[in-house]
């Protein structure tokens, strides 16, 4: 028992660092900078989106992003209320973009969560199947496409 709490916990952990790092990469790219919270932020949010990708049975791609695309979007909002409105740090601001609510989330980057998701939840699927499934559980990333 003890050893597959650890092997999860160690599963969890790397999962975490990945999203922490990956989507502070991302902001770079992009932005030209980020934020300690996004790290945070980004982290959770790929490892909710890399649990939730394996506890959705039966559905395709569509349906995995999406999720994906809910994941964030809602730690967006929760984060954005707390990190920017409550604390002040203005790390993000989306009140000038059409449709935001409470300038912490919008249409726009609620599209840009669900295209993010994609490679999101491939890379899930790669990972898991390469470096935390044993024999019997190995599963294509391809099953994703054909269910």
């Amino acid at each position: 028992m003890q050893v597959m709490i650890l092997k999860k916990l160690k599963e969890y952990s790397f999962i975490y660092c990945l999203g922490a790092v990956l989507y502070s990469g991302i902001e770079i790219a992009f932005r030209g900078f980020t934020h300690w919270t996004m790290a945070l932020t980004g982290g959770l949010a790929y490892l909710l989106i890399y649990i939730t990708s394996f506890r959705i049975k039966a559905k395709g791609l569509f349906v995995r992003c999406l999720s994906g695309c809910g994941i964030i979007t809602a730690l967006e909002f929760i984060v954005g209320c707390i990190v920017n409105r409550k604390l002040h740090m203005n790390v993000w601001d989306y009140s000038q973009r059409p449709g935001h609510i409470l300038g912490q989330i919008c249409p726009l980057f609620c599209v840009i969560w669900f295209l993010l998701s994609i490679p999101a939840v491939l890379l899930s699927f790669f990972i898991k199947s390469r470096l935390f499934s044993s024999g019997k559980q190995k599963s294509s990333i391809y099953q994703l496409f054909l269910k």
